[in-house]
């Protein structure tokens, strides 16, 4: 499990960005790789899978 902060979530369209406290890299996710409900700001636990356009969040919790 990787964590991160929601840096950017937009409910009306399903999705947003994940940073990596580790890494500082930034990964996109969508509502249907998401546990819990998350909002801007939250700390989240992740895992990494591959999608069509890069490496997506998923299975999004609240850290």
């Amino acid at each position: 499990m990787q964590q991160g902060i929601v840096k950017f979530f937009n409910d009306a369209k399903g999705y947003g960005f994940i940073k990596d406290t580790a890494s500082g890299k930034e990964y996109f996710v969508h509502v249907s790789g998401l546990v819990e409900e998350i909002r801007e700001n939250d700390e989240v636990t992740f895992e990494l899978q591959e999608g069509k356009k890069g490496l997506n969040a998923v299975n999004v919790k609240l850290a």
